[in-house]
């Protein structure tokens, strides 16, 4: 992939989705990203070409590489080892106020937040959803069927699946198809995120998902979580790789560019909250980073 200066980013459709930084410096060498090691190998990372870099322990980052991330509009997240947590995030050039007060009066008001979850449900389980059911119903329907589509999946990767059980602070004691999911699904939120923050929306401010720094990411990822990570990692946690985490992240990123996810979860943002009903921003040419948006 070609460095290309952060003056002129690209649209983060045309992106790859993310890589993954451990052990080593992140810093800006001649106008472009580093990752130095503990032996002061260098290794280059393309500017502006990346939507998301994950930093696992052992990862320093420069003010320098800070500000860069920023003018390029790529999304920065501290996770832990194997990606089994977020534990925070940068802001990939900040977000539009009138998406924000948009996103904000969707969430406020009781029937347009009800029209918006229902259309996340819609495409989520591709089915129609009947016009009297309280968010509360709908809670109660995702149960059922995210339980059945665990089972299917699972069934049709060939591996045995006991429920979505894990511990975070007792990684070891999950079992192989949970930690695949986990790593899997960290994955999907660092993408999810970093298109949201393109897009000038808040993380934050969910709709099904309420009161957590990533709401939003929640939401959104789960719209596509059943047709990417879930199969990704069970299929990977069949094969029983000697390194779990590492095989389920490489496919989920492959998955990514070859299905361009990225290029898929922006407008169906737009799509699920224009089904709120209430007037639209106007677009913004190709949802560059809105920091280099006049």
């Amino acid at each position: 992939m070609p460095c290309i200066s952060p003056l002129k980013p690209i649209s983060m459709k045309e992106r790859s989705s993310l890589i993954f930084l451990e052990y080593g410096e992140l810093d800006v060498s001649d106008g472009a990203f580093v990752l130095i090691d503990v032996n002061g190998v260098r290794v280059q990372i393309p500017v502006g070409g990346l939507a998301c870099i994950m930093l696992e322990p052992g990862t320093r980052v420069s003010h320098a590489a800070v500000d860069l991330a920023a003018k390029a509009g790529t999304l920065l997240v501290w996770v832990g080892e194997a990606a089994v947590r977020l534990y925070s995030s940068g802001h990939p050039g900040g977000a539009r106020s009138d998406r924000l007060l948009y996103q904000a009066r969707l969430a406020l008001d009781p029937s347009a937040r009800l029209n918006v979850v229902r259309k996340m449900y819609e495409l989520r389980f591709k089915e129609e959803i009947p016009a009297d059911y309280s968010i509360n119903q709908l809670r109660g329907m995702e149960g059922v069927r995210v339980r059945k589509q665990y089972e299917i999946i699972a069934q049709e990767a060939g591996i045995e699946w006991r429920g979505r059980r894990y511990d975070p602070g007792n990684w070891s004691y999950a079992d192989l198809p949970n930690r695949c999911l986990s790593a899997a699904t960290s994955c999907l939120y660092g993408v999810t995120e970093a298109a949201i923050l393109a897009a000038g929306y808040s993380p934050a401010i969910g709709f099904l998902h309420t009161g957590k720094p990533l709401s939003f990411v929640y939401d959104i990822a789960d719209i596509f979580k059943f047709d990417t990570v879930v199969p990704a990692s069970f299929f990977t946690a069949s094969q029983k790789p000697q390194n779990p985490e590492q095989e389920v992240r490489r496919s989920c990123r492959d998955m990514f560019r070859m299905e361009k996810t990225l290029e898929l979860i922006i407008p169906t943002i737009q799509e699920v909250l224009d089904a709120g009903g209430l007037d639209v921003p106007k677009p913004y040419d190709d949802m560059v980073p809105p920091a280099f948006v006049d």
